[in-house]
């Protein structure tokens, strides 16, 4: 149960959006608030749990966390690494989807270093460059998440792979120096639709998830 306690704890709406910083996204871009550096214990958002916590069928348990086709590449991982807990991993999952958005937002760049893999957290660097070049900043809002379901997992070579779909509401606004509206509304909020993969390598002592790709669903 990598439970992600990196999850635990991963622009300009019209500016710059997800697309320009991760892949493609059907949705805004958000500038979050994060816990402070000194309570992100560097502890994996997708840590796994003691094995005699885990009880049941983990793949049974999940209803509706895993999308039809997706079960028999998470079967495998769960023989691969019998800590992995479908229930717990998704909810984690979703603390990391909010983490990561949030930090993409406030321009956080240590904490994406920490939530993302080098790839990445590149484009996020590269979009927040943009947007401070610009003078922008983002106030956007994440409403809820209406659904995170596994669509996809893999093990290779030790390197474990499970892609999410997100369907969320984003509120988003992007303001200039002086805190005027340049372009959203935080009365208005989107549906998006984002495919996102964390990967770990299970012969790691580090428990630790990344996010290491995203994409429009």
């Amino acid at each position: 149960m990598y439970v992600i306690v990196i999850l635990a704890m991963i622009a300009g709406f019209l500016a710059l959006r997800l697309y320009s910083v991760l892949g493609k996204r059907t949705g805004h871009e958000q500038e979050p608030a994060l816990r402070p550096a000194d309570e992100r214990a560097k502890v994996s958002v997708l840590q796994p749990r003691p094995m005699a916590e885990t009880t049941g069928d983990s793949v049974r348990l999940a209803d509706g966390m895993i999308a039809s086709g997706a079960e028999t590449g998470v079967r495998a991982l769960i023989a691969a690494d019998r800590s992995f807990d479908v229930p717990q991993f998704v909810e984690g999952a979703k603390s990391a989807y909010k983490m990561v958005l949030e930090a993409f937002w406030r321009g956080d760049r240590d904490e994406l270093a920490w939530l993302c893999d080098d790839d990445v957290r590149a484009s996020f660097e590269s979009a927040i460059a943009a947007r401070e070049a610009e003078g922008h900043v983002l106030d956007n809002r994440l409403v809820r998440i209406e659904k995170a379901q596994i669509v996809e997992a893999s093990i290779s070579g030790g390197v474990a792979e499970v892609a999410l779909r997100f369907e969320a509401d984003i509120a988003a606004v992007t303001r200039d120096k002086d805190g005027n509206v340049v372009a959203g509304s935080l009365t208005d909020a989107v549906g998006t639709n984002d495919i996102w993969t964390f990967t770990r390598d299970i012969r790691s002592a580090d428990p630790n998830w990344k996010l290491s790709e995203t994409d429009e669903a």
